[in-house]
């Protein structure tokens, strides 16, 4: 535990890199940048983040302790500031990043922080479920979630951002990166396979919970690549599929039917890459279409007690499946949408923007 005037030394710190403006990096630039990644441009990449990660982590931390509805009290929530204010002061307090020994000891320091943070947005939604039932339980009126909603997306937006910056940087030592592969930035990402490795990981996750699981097809061009983050495209497809196959095997579990496959579309437009994942599992009714989007909805008939988390991955996620796979296609300027056909299935179109023209600044 640090002493009082040490814990406030740091929070005048971070008040002071919290009220600083943070530098955007544009997806271009980190291509072109990363496609020479000599010791110098290794060396400025570790003295920007140096600069850059601390005003990032800084505002975080300063919402974190300013929540409403007492939200910012939740065990939950403290753990997560801690973590938070353990990263700023890791950054802080490392020595100023000059030779190429500083900068490699600065990729080990900013590869621990991110995996500190791991477990940031499961931790998250427990706090924002306890709070919840608090309400219940007191039988306060769910006050409109629309701040906390707002500042959910806020904070996981820029937790993206952050780890896009360290991941590319880590990835950039990798001395023998694949063809066409620049730091975590895949030029050459065949969407197709990235499909078919998320619906083998869904569908394993199915098989072990279920017992069985509806086939996929996947349909679309195999020899079309463009520019993308492969673990992004992975997470927002695993989601997408987990979701359908869910729906498809809850809906047909107990029926003599055919099951019918969930499939995969992968259309090259000349504006974005567009995959639609669609189902026959009978689909959302429309009054809780407004709410998916929303943090901790979830349409499974029994999502898991927050109280106790389960280890791994399974079927009936706690309700930030959608929005933070939303998040993750916004990010770098595309979209996900959700149609539904209640009594019949659901498509799910996430939109792609093409990466390699752009030079807006990342969020």
């Amino acid at each position: 535990m640090a002493s009082e005037p040490v814990a406030r030394a740091v929070a005048e710190e971070v008040g002071r890199w919290g009220s600083m403006k943070q530098t955007g990096v544009s997806l271009r630039y980190m291509m072109e940048f990363g496609s020479r990644p000599t010791e110098r441009n290794l060396l400025l990449s570790a003295q920007f983040l140096q600069k850059e990660l601390p005003i990032r982590i800084a505002r975080r931390a300063l919402e974190l302790e300013s929540l409403p509805f007492g939200l910012s009290r939740k065990p939950a929530i403290l753990k997560v500031r801690d973590w938070y204010l353990d990263s700023f002061r890791d950054i802080r307090y490392f020595p100023e990043v000059r030779n190429r020994n500083d900068e490699l000891a600065f990729t080990q320091m900013i590869k621990m922080i991110k995996v500190r943070h791991n477990n940031v947005v499961p931790t998250m939604a427990l706090g924002v479920q306890q709070l919840k039932n608090e309400q219940y339980r007191t039988r306060k009126i769910p006050t409109a979630f629309d701040e906390i909603h707002e500042f959910l997306d806020r904070f996981y937006m820029s937790r993206i951002g952050i780890r896009m910056l360290i991941g590319q940087h880590v990835a950039l030592h990798d001395p023998d990166p694949e063809p066409g592969v620049i730091g975590l930035i895949n030029t050459e990402l065949s969407p197709i396979q990235v499909a078919q490795a998320a619906s083998e990981d869904a569908r394993s996750i199915c098989l072990r919970e279920y017992g069985s699981a509806p086939e996929i097809d996947i349909y679309g061009d195999p020899t079309f690549t463009f520019p993308y983050v492969s673990s992004h495209l992975h997470l927002m497809l695993f989601e997408l599929v987990k979701n359908s196959l869910r729906a498809v095997q809850e809906r047909y579990m107990n029926s003599d039917k055919d099951v019918p496959p969930v499939r995969i579309i992968v259309a090259d437009g000349a504006e974005d890459v567009t995959i639609k994942v669609s189902d026959e599992g009978g689909g959302i009714p429309r009054s809780g279409l407004p709410r998916i989007f929303t943090y901790l909805y979830s349409t499974a008939k029994n999502p898991p007690d927050m109280d106790c988390p389960s280890e791994g991955v399974t079927m009936a996620g706690y309700g930030y499946g959608l929005p933070i796979s939303r998040l993750y296609a916004r990010y770098f300027g595309g979209d996900l949408q959700i149609i539904s056909m209640e009594g019949y299935g659901t498509d799910a179109y996430l939109h792609l923007s093409r990466l390699g023209d752009s030079e807006e600044p990342l969020p």
